[in-house]
């Protein structure tokens, strides 16, 4: 991407973001990549990138292990491995393990699940394979601790072997030198020690002379001297010599290994690109966990569409000092491509412009950013910036010298693809001038379609912004009543700058505020009340709406429990008939299977028995009482279409029901626990207790 001018980032405070980002990293490529943020101008990168720190940061909120424990800064040694002859040591090798064994494990991370829910975090491996050679490697040739093992050749192997005899030969004796030298009383407190890699005794100073040996050496004090047995001299020369073979062959093994596994020199310096890239992605995303940092959508046109965007190093500092920090929503696309924003000094205008450029810089840098997921960023590919005082000393330019000088490189350079932010349009000069001025580069840069932000007290801007196409208005909220800054943007109307209401806020002399309004121009007066009436009523308005709609919600509320409780009542309704409606058929189905079951027993019935009469008095039997049922049935559904049931004791005269066959009669007589009922013109005789009392159904009851 190319800047304007070269303190761009600067003046927009990338680098701060940069310093953030090098703390989170632990490797050196890291560090480097952090301190050196490459800003792209490729859709396809700036997504991989943004994506990578998306799916890191979704690792870290859900607290999953991703193997990159190792801080690993091997650039020594994979130059030293690349360089014919070189000889790596133990430790360098350990190191270089290390590094194989956080890629074995990485490869291993990526399942086949984690391959699909991670893409992009896969990338980065994408183009390699783990080589499992090379801990082998090392593994037959050092241990744990770094140190050649003894069987990585049969000459190391004999030479340790002597060596430990040796060593053990040498301890025997030089106890019994050390044994008789202490009864002897030359022994000092020390007793032993070893100098110039030989096995001495130390001797009273005063003795020195009645030992026997070879002076290495004398304490700083003289009290102490050094001596090494002459019983001990010659074993002493051949562990000496052993020892310098063993050396001599462990540089060899580890020549030889360093020859071996220079071979994957290259493959080793991409294990290590891959480690220190894992860093970084870790890096971006632990950096978005602190700013709440979110994945915007990406477009490649020029269009920004911020939605409760915060500027990130406003947004750590209010978080460390517990204070609210305002949120700012700003849209630029080809309708309104600049935006004039006016209000009261140190409300915001300045930080509403860094912020929108600061979040530009950063996604287009892949980095994730302080805004709801909702939130459109275009893709540009070039930014000019204008903020505050830039007078050149070394040039002789005044501010508004260079404030032109600038304005000329902007003209004369942007285009659809060009963002720029200018902080105080046509400042510095006369205010008609410099307004009229300031009309002119508007006027341009909006026929060269680029996007920016413009901050401004000029009220000719105001004006120009209200009905020129492509350009659109917007204020600071200022409350005029406690005379305080809101932070807040609105879009679609010019600022006041509530000069007075400053100039009283702070005490000065009403007096002198008096007669600054009288030398104002009233039209132009008049205009800045007008202005800050409409912003205090649009405040209220905005308040008026907030209730409106917190009722609007509470009455959609109160709707969906009343439908709520109105379907459930339904729903109610529904099952209990559901419920009756089963019962029926339930009761048929268990009936129909209890004559299933019963026809099954006589067909198997009548397989097996001799005499098939009986079981045809059984079948016969059956579909009888089945027919009788049927009967009865109809003759109830007859009886209660005329009938009702009273019930209690029957007396001659009362009409009955026979619960046997539902049939209706007259009793005639009462004779004990029987009586005589008429049923048309035959009398029967009948219990008492098989007789139910009846009355006829009123006529507007009866079914017909």
């Amino acid at each position: 991407m190319k800047y304007f001018p070269e303190s761009a980032l600067m003046q927009l405070e990338f680098n701060k973001i940069e310093a953030l980002l090098v703390e989170h990293c632990k490797t050196e490529y890291a560090r480097s990549k952090a301190a050196e943020l490459r800003i792209h101008t490729r859709r396809e990168y700036i997504e991989l990138e943004l994506q990578q720190s998306y799916e890191y940061k979704l690792l870290l909120q859900q607290g999953q292990y991703f193997p990159n424990d190792y801080a690993l800064n091997l650039s020594k040694e994979l130059k030293l491995l690349g360089i014919p002859g070189a000889v790596l040591s133990g430790e360098q090798f350990m190191q270089i393990r290390k590094l194989a064994e956080s890629i074995q494990s990485i490869f291993h991370w990526f399942d086949h699940d984690r391959r699909l829910a991670y893409p992009a975090l896969l990338k980065v491996i994408a183009d390699t394979y783990y080589e499992k050679t090379i801990m082998q490697m090392i593994d037959e040739i050092l241990d744990e601790n770094g140190t050649v093992r003894d069987h990585a050749s049969e000459e190391l192997a004999d030479i340790r072997m002597g060596l430990f005899r040796k060593r053990n030969e040498l301890r025997r004796l030089f106890d019994r030198i050390l044994s008789k030298l202490n009864k002897s009383g030359y022994v000092a407190d020390i007793e032993e020690a070893f100098l110039n890699s030989r096995r001495v005794v130390a001797i009273f100073a005063e003795h020195k002379r009645q030992v026997k040996g070879i002076l290495h050496g004398e304490s700083d004090t003289r009290k102490t001297a050094f001596i090494e047995p002459e019983e001990t001299i010659e074993l002493n020369n051949e562990i000496f010599s052993l020892e310098h073979a063993e050396s001599r062959e462990v540089h060899r093994i580890l020549r030889d290994l360093t020859a071996k596994l220079s071979v994957y020199a290259s493959l080793l310096k991409t294990y290590h690109d891959i480690t220190g890239e894992y860093d970084f992605i870790r890096a971006k995303a632990k950096l978005a966990v602190d700013i709440n940092g979110n994945f915007p959508a990406l477009h490649d046109q020029a269009h920004i569409h911020l939605v409760q965007a915060f500027h990130p190093l406003l947004y750590l500092y209010n978080q460390k000092n517990q204070k609210p920090t305002i949120p700012t929503n700003i849209e630029l696309n080809e309708k309104n491509r600049i935006l004039v924003i006016s209000g009261p000094n140190a409300g915001g205008k300045t930080v509403t412009l860094k912020t929108v450029g600061l979040l530009q810089l950063m996604v287009q840098a892949g980095l994730l950013i302080p805004v709801h997921p909702n939130s459109t960023l275009g893709i540009f590919k070039q930014i000019m910036i204008h903020i505050g005082d830039t007078q050149s000393l070394e040039f002789e330019l005044s501010t508004y010298s260079s404030h032109l000088k600038n304005m000329k490189y902007f003209i004369e350079n942007a285009n659809g693809r060009t963002l720029f932010f200018i902080d105080e349009l046509g400042s510095g000069s006369d205010p008609n001038l410099g307004g009229a001025f300031a009309e002119v580069i508007l006027e341009d840069l909006v026929k060269k379609h680029a996007l920016g932000i413009v901050t401004t007290h000029y009220l000719n801007l105001k004006i120009m912004a209200n009905k020129t196409p492509g350009i659109v208005n917007g204020a600071m909220t200022f409350d005029e009543k406690n005379l305080q800054p809101l932070y807040k943007l609105t879009v679609g109307k010019p600022g006041s700058s509530y000069t007075f209401s400053i100039a009283e806020r702070i005490g000065l002399d009403p007096a002198l505020i008096k007669r600054a309004r009288a030398m104002v121009d009233d039209e132009h007066f008049r205009l800045d009340k007008l202005l800050n009436r409409t912003e205090q009523d649009l405040r209220d308005l905005e308040q008026k709406e907030k209730e409106l709609h917190k009722l609007i919600k509470e009455n959609e509320k109160l709707k969906k429990e009343m439908e709520a409780l109105i379907n459930k009542e339904k729903h109610q309704q529904q099952v209990e008939m559901l419920k009756q409606q089963n019962r029926i058929t339930e009761d048929r189905i268990a009936y129909l299977k209890e004559m299933e079951r019963k026809l099954k027993q006589i067909i198997f019935d009548w397989r097996k028995a001799e005499n098939k009469n009986e079981v045809i008095k059984q079948m016969q039997a059956l579909l009888f009482k089945q027919k009788e049922k049927q009967v009865n049935e109809k003759v109830k559904k007859k009886f209660d279409s005329k009938y009702i049931e009273i019930g209690g004791h029957a007396q001659p005269g009362d009409k009955v029901m026979m619960k046997k066959n539902h049939q209706v009669g007259t009793v005639k007589e009462v004779r004990g626990k029987k009586a005589v009922v008429q049923v048309g013109l035959m009398p029967i005789t009948i219990e008492l207790n098989d007789l139910i009392v009846v009355g006829d159904k009123p006529q507007e009851e009866k079914v017909n």
